[in-house]
């Protein structure tokens, strides 16, 4: 089953297996209409129109469309920790830099095959031009969570802090790459993993 968003825009959780699956289906409408129309196309009629759900439907989980793009936003975020955690349980504890490797792998996989994903991510997008800081403490969170239970180590504040110098790092350097070519510019994505290793070298070897 989706996982279910862990975001207070969301105005009741679904307990049963068809209310979650018509949540999902609510939030699948939502990612595709902004990959058609952007932000501003978006309204909660269309969503329940495309999710072929009455509208009240969506009213029933939120409030707005923003709290719909919200919520989107958080399941993204669940749905990349989920791809984290399976790729990393494959990898062995010493070999931090395949784990790193996946994060980033992961990232970019979404990036470029998510419905509303380049519009969305995890929330720092909309409105678009004016990213906040929220998105990228909410991944470092989930970073560090995952990461030092994989990698032994201790989830103090330095190494929080660690993490978030390396999101917020790869996040802008990402935001280039795609600028550049739609796609993903490989040449910038190459440089970026490599700040990435030498950075968390002085941390995690």
């Amino acid at each position: 089953m989706d996982p279910v968003p862990r975001t207070a825009s969301l105005r009741r959780a679904p307990v049963q297996q068809r209310s979650a699956e018509r949540l999902s289906r609510i939030l699948d409408s939502c990612a595709q209409l902004l990959d058609e129309g952007g932000y501003e196309e978006l309204s909660t009629r269309a969503v329940a129109g495309r999710a072929g759900v009455p509208i009240g439907s969506v009213y029933r989980f939120f409030g707005n469309k923003r709290a719909l793009v919200d919520a989107l936003a958080e399941r993204n975020l669940e749905r990349y920790a989920e791809r984290i955690a399976e790729r990393i349980a494959g990898i062995p504890a010493a070999d931090w830099r395949a784990a790193m490797d996946a994060v980033l792998d992961e990232y970019l996989a979404m990036k470029r095959t998510a419905p509303g994903f380049s519009l969305v991510d995890f929330g720092n997008q909309i409105p678009v031009g004016a990213p906040d800081a929220g998105p990228n403490h909410r991944l470092t969170d989930r970073l560090t969570e995952l990461l030092a239970v994989h990698l032994a180590r201790t989830p103090d504040d330095t190494l929080r802090r660690t993490f978030l110098v390396a999101v917020e790092s790869a996040d802008a350097l990402v935001r280039l790459a795609f600028r550049l070519d739609p796609a993903g510019d490989e040449n910038v994505i190459a440089e970026t993993r490599e700040l990435l290793r030498a950075y968390l070298a002085r941390a995690l070897d």
